[in-house]
C-alpha cells in the first residue's frame, strides 16, 4: 500500500494512487524478464500478443538514437539485437508514457521530446557501464530510461495549480531541476517516480535506487553507487539543456568527484553531444 510522505502534496498521492494497472502484456514481459529459464522465444511471444507494443518497439529500434544500418522489421530482429533486458526497457518506457497522458508543457518540451531524452539517458547509461562494470549495464539502463518518470505527474500538479508559466520559466534558466520540482511540488522528480514503481510493484532495489538519484549522497550504501550513476547521467542529459556544455560540465565534474575515470565517460558524451539533439 502506497504511504504517503510528510512532505507530499496528497494531489500527487491521489494520482499515484489512482494509475491504472499495468497492462497483462507488460506483466508477463516482467515475469520472463525475472525468470532466469526464460528465452528469447519466450519475450517475443510475450511482445507479438500485443500490436501497439509491436508497433512502438519497432519505431523505436528504426529512431536515428540506436544507429542500426538496416531496417528492423520484426520483434525476433529487435530482441535479438537489445537482448530482453533492453528491450524490456523500451517497452516499458513507451508504454508508461502513454499510459501516463504525457503532457510536458511545464518542462519546455513536448512528448516526444521527453521520450528522446529519456532515451538518450539510458543510452548513455548503457555505453558508459558497459566500460565501467558490465553486470551492473542491465540494471542501470532500465532505471536510467525510467528515472525521469516522475516529471509526468509533477508536470500534471503544475497545470493543475496553474502555475505551468512560472514553473517553466524557472525549468528554463535551472541548473538544478530537482530544487525546482521540490520548490512546486515538495518532491523531487526521483522521489515521486520511486512512489510509482512502488505503486506497480517493482523490486525495492530498483525504486531506492531511482528515489536517491536526486541526491546520492543520501543513499543508503548499497545502492549508492547506482544513484549517482543516474544523477551524473541526468546531469549530462537534464530535460531542460540536454548536452549542453554548462551540463556536460557539471556532469563530468559529478563523475570524477565521485571516483570515475573522467575520459570514458568524456569520449562517449562528445560523440553524442551535437549528432542527436540540437
Amino acid at each position: 500500500m502506497l504511504k504517503k510522505a510528510p512532505t507530499l502534496k496528497s494531489s500527487i498521492v491521489d494520482s499515484i494512487k489512482a494509475l491504472p494497472p499495468l497492462s497483462t502484456t507488460i506483466v508477463e514481459i516482467n515475469r520472463i524478464s525475472a525468470d532466469m529459464t526464460s528465452t528469447i522465444n519466450d519475450m517475443v511471444k510475450a511482445i507479438e500478443n500485443d500490436p501497439m507494443i509491436v508497433a512502438n518497439l519497432l519505431k523505436t529500434a528504426n529512431s536515428p538514437l540506436y544507429g542500426f544500418y538496416r531496417d528492423i522489421k520484426n520483434v525476433s530482429q529487435v530482441v535479438s539485437l537489445f537482448g530482453m533486458g533492453m528491450t524490456r526497457s523500451i517497452i516499458l518506457g513507451n508504454s508508461i508514457r502513454k499510459l501516463l497522458n504525457v503532457d510536458m508543457q511545464p518542462y519546455g518540451v513536448s512528448s516526444d521530446e521527453f521520450a528522446n531524452i529519456s532515451s538518450l539517458q539510458a543510452t548513455l547509461m548503457f555505453n558508459w557501464y558497459k566500460q565501467v562494470d558490465k553486470k551492473k549495464v542491465e540494471k542501470l539502463y532500465l532505471a536510467a530510461f525510467l528515472q525521469e518518470t516522475g516529471k509526468i505527474l509533477i508536470a500534471s500538479e503544475v497545470i493543475q495549480d496553474d502555475e505551468a508559466i512560472s514553473f517553466a520559466s524557472e525549468v528554463e534558466t535551472s541548473n538544478n531541476l530537482a530544487l525546482v520540482e521540490k520548490a512546486y511540488s515538495n518532491v523531487t522528480c526521483g522521489e515521486v517516480t520511486a512512489l510509482v514503481f512502488e505503486h506497480w510493484g517493482f523490486d525495492k532495489e530498483f525504486i531506492d535506487m531511482i528515489k536517491y538519484s536526486d541526491k546520492p549522497s543520501a543513499a543508503p550504501k548499497s545502492i549508492k553507487e547506482y544513484s549517482t550513476a543516474l544523477n551524473i547521467v541526468k546531469t549530462i542529459i537534464p530535460i531542460n539543456r540536454p548536452l549542453s556544455e554548462m551540463a556536460i560540465n557539471f556532469g563530468l565534474k559529478k563523475a570524477v568527484d565521485a571516483g570515475y575515470k573522467k575520459e570514458i565517460l568524456e569520449e562517449l558524451v562528445n560523440s553524442m553531444s551535437g549528432s542527436l539533439l540540437k
